[in-house]
Formats: structure tokens, C-alpha cells, sequence
């Protein structure tokens, strides 16, 4: 294994050769190829959940009346996981986000197209980051590991879920913040709107899942920390946090009107918890769970040891400013990495599922929002060898990637609750349930 190469910065006027960008698009179309080849099918009860939302929210609601919710419960064939408010009516317990970012899908009858959408948004981040970060192939080679795992494949393959949405909202992010901070020679008002795109990505990721606040705030500390080292100007910070802080209060409002309080959402108090005392019997059977569905974590962990023996062991190693920018960024997409498997590693619900070998569906999808961040850690591992080892490396994951695809699709609890209407083009897809009029109270 050789030293990593110090940074090699993209410049402004250098073209991006057509061969990485052809790799790179045609790694993503290949995701979508597996994807759309596979009839649809709900899975758990969260796609039930999900598939009303979405539904209703085509219809102009967000909460329903008693009436209302049993006409969608029976033109689309079930509902779960939805509540009763104090004033009668009914709406999902789940973040409210998604469905916000899937409706306009559900209203061309295009559902499945919305994660793949994302998806492509996901894998421009990423690439315009890692390019800028490694030079040649190093975006090319992002895009090929986020889009080669089988828990990419069979969430993205799952419409009604969001999970591969703000996942790939997060790579997204993670990218361009990447690029950001890194293109010190760009013009200061391009580097403002790469930067607030981001920020607003990492913004949407969190409507969807909350819990995806954890991967927000190692964003925000990146900036603070990187302030002088990227020569970020004030004003584009000013820009930045604003944008984060327009976004707390919008939630926070949000929550109060259809929840009740600005930090609440439909989990009854005590449903939804975290307790250290689980990460010790979390740690003993997921990392087999995410392996399995995401190999391509063995290589990013290499990116981590190799960076922390060098800061232990070598610091003399880091003085060049490539390598020392190297190491940095390292560290930072390991931070996010690690806010996010720590705090599931300490989620009460997965204790008791993660013992069971085909529990991997139900449980790696809280891990997935580190994807983009263990791609890009992963490319960097894979940048620093010839061209013909990545190539290998990434194809053999792909293999796995999908033969693991294949496993997850059919393995849902009591083998799935069948695609049903308002699932791949069926009735309710196309949006219409007439018999779901307005009314006061509804949302």
C-alpha cells in the first residue's frame, strides 16, 4: 500500500474528462436498472405508513378526519402506524418530511422514480466532492461504491420508504460541503451556493428523520472548525447558519401545529428511545447486518485506522499540506460517519431484532444515512492504488451488492404485505380517490 498522494485540486478551467463522468453515470444507471426490473412490494408496516401520507398529502392533507382516514384505509387497501389526535383527527406517526419530497412523484404516477431522483442528486455531491478532493476517477469512484451495495439497491428499490432519500440527501450534502470547503480558488458567490445547497440538503434529510440532526451539527462544526484553513468568507457563513436557523424554527412550528409541541411528533413518549445500556448487545450483532448489506464499510474502516496510525504514529507524514488536508478531511467525514452509527448503536428497538440473522432489512436502514460519507472514505482508500485495483474492487462489491439485493427484496416479516393498490402503478398511484373531499380540521 502506498503513501496517499498528496491533494490534487480540480481547477476551474480543467474539463472533466468524459470517461469518469461515463463510469460514474453509468454505475447510477445500473442502480436504476436492478431497481426498476423488480415489481414493487410493501414490505413492513412503515410502507403502509409512508403510502397514506404520501396519498393524502397529493389530496391537499396532512391529517385526516375519522371519515376521511377510513375512505384512503380502504381505496388503497390499509393503513399503519398513524394516530389520533386530541381534536379526532388522524396522521402518521412518523417524521413528516418525506412525504413532502415524494407527493410530486405520486401525482405523475412516477413514485418509484422519487428515490432514484434523490438518488442522482446524491451521486452529483458526491462526485463533484470527491473530484475536487482526489483529483481523477475520485468522484467516479464515490458514485461506484454508493451505488453498488444491496442496502442502496433495496431501499431505493422501496418508494413508500425514505430511507435511500434522505440518505442520498445527506451524500448530497456531505459532497458539496466537500467541494465547498475545498475550492478556495472558486468565486466566492459560487462557493456561497454550493455551501447553501448543502446545508439546505442536510436541512430536508432531517425533516425526514430527525435523528438525522446528528450529521447537521458535524456540518456546522466543520465550518466553524475549517473557517480560516478554507478561507470561508463571513458573509457565506452568515448565509449558512441562517438557512439552518430558519429551518429549526420552520420544524419546530411545524410540530406545534400538527403534533402538539415544537418537539414532538407521533411517537407516544417512551416509544422512541436510546439507552447506552443497549450499545454493548447493538455492537455484538449489528456490524454483521451492515457488512453484509454494505461491504464496502471494510474499506472505509481502512481509511480510518490508516489515517489514525498516521496521526499517532507519523505526524511528521501530515506536514505537507495534501497529506494534512487529506487527514482533515478524513476526519470530518469519520465524525459523520460515526454520529450516526453511534447514536443507533444506542437505539432500544434494535436489541431485540439485531440477534435475529434476517433482521438485516429492518435494522441497517438507520445506518444508512453515513453512506455517502463511507463512500467517499472508501474512494479515498481506493484512490491510492492503480486503476485496476478500484476497478476490481468496486466490481466484486457490486456482485455482492447484488446477490444481497436480492435476499433483502424477499425478506420482509411474513414475507411482505404484497404490492396492493397505490404500489408500482396500481390505482391509487395515479392519485385519485375522489371520494377524499376537504374538510375543516382535516390539515
Amino acid at each position: 500500500m502506498t503513501e496517499p498522494t498528496p491533494l490534487r485540486s480540480v481547477g476551474r478551467g480543467r474539463r472533466i474528462p468524459s470517461l469518469e463522468v461515463g463510469v460514474a453515470v453509468a454505475a447510477f444507471l445500473g442502480l436504476c436498472a436492478a431497481v426498476l426490473a423488480r415489481s414493487t412490494s410493501l414490505l413492513e408496516p412503515d410502507d403502509l405508513a409512508y403510502r397514506a401520507s404520501i396519498v393524502a398529502l397529493t389530496h391537499g392533507h396532512i391529517a385526516l378526519t375519522n371519515a376521511q382516514y377510513n375512505v384512503l384505509s380502504t381505496q388503497i387497501g390499509g393503513i399503519a402506524q398513524w394516530v389520533q389526535r386530541a381534536n379526532g383527527t388522524w396522521i402518521s406517526e412518523k417524521n413528516p418530511g418525506y412525504p413532502f419530497f415524494a407527493a410530486p412523484f405520486q401525482l405523475i404516477g412516477a413514485l418509484r422514480v422519487a428515490p432514484l431522483f434523490y438518488g442522482a442528486l446524491g451521486c452529483t455531491g458526491l462526485y463533484l466532492g470527491a473530484r475536487r478532493w482526489l483529483g481523477r476517477f475520485g468522484g467516479t469512484w464515490a458514485v461506484a461504491l454508493y451505488c453498488s451495495s444491496g442496502a442502496a439497491l433495496v431501499f431505493t428499490w422501496r418508494a413508500t420508504m425514505p430511507t435511500f432519500t434522505d440518505a442520498s440527501l445527506i451524500a448530497a450534502g456531505t459532497g458539496l460541503l466537500l467541494w465547498t470547503l475545498l475550492a478556495a480558488d472558486a468565486p466566492a458567490p459560487r462557493r456561497t451556493l454550493a455551501g447553501l445547497l448543502a446545508f439546505l440538503a442536510f436541512e430536508g434529510a432531517t425533516f425526514i428523520r430527525y435523528t438525522n440532526v446528528v450529521v447537521l451539527l458535524v456540518a456546522v462544526a466543520a465550518v466553524l472548525v475549517a473557517l480560516k484553513a478554507a478561507a470561508v468568507p463571513g458573509r457565506s457563513m452568515l448565509v449558512w447558519f441562517g438557512s439552518v436557523t430558519v429551518f429549526g424554527g420552520a420544524a419546530a412550528a411545524f410540530d406545534s401545529a400538527y403534533y402538539g409541541g415544537a418537539t414532538k411528533t407521533g411517537y407516544v413518549s417512551g416509544e422512541i428511545t436510546f439507552s447506552l445500556g443497549a450499545v454493548t448487545s447493538n455492537l455484538t450483532h449489528m456490524p454483521a447486518h451492515l457488512v453484509a448489506s454494505m461491504p464496502l464499510i471494510t474499506v472505509a474502516l481502512a481509511a480510518v485506522v490508516w489515517t489514525a496510525v498516521r496521526l499517532i504514529r507519523r505526524g511528521d507524514a501530515l506536514r505537507s499540506p495534501g497529506a494534512g488536508r487529506d487527514a482533515a478531511v478524513v476526519v470530518v467525514l469519520t465524525a459523520s460517519w460515526v454520529a450516526v452509527y453511534g447514536l443507533y448503536s444506542a437505539y432500544t428497538w434494535t436489541v431485540s431484532l439485531a440477534p435475529n440473522a434476517g433482521a438485516t432489512l429492518q435494522v441497517v436502514r438507520f445506518y444508512l444515512p453515513a453512506l455517502g460519507a463511507v463512500s467517499l472514505l472508501a474512494a479515498w482508500v481506493l484512490e491510492q492504488f492503480p486503476r485496476r485495483v478500484p476497478i476490481a474492487v468496486i466490481v466484486s462489491l457490486a456482485c455482492v451488492g447484488v446477490l444481497s439485493y436480492g435476499h433483502l427484496a424477499g425478506s420482509g416479516p411474513g414475507g411482505g404485505f404484497g404490492r396492493g393498490p397505490g404500489v408500482g402503478g396500481a390505482p391509487a398511484q395515479s392519485g385519485s380517490l375522489p371520494s377524499l373531499a376537504p374538510s375543516s380540521g382535516s390539515g
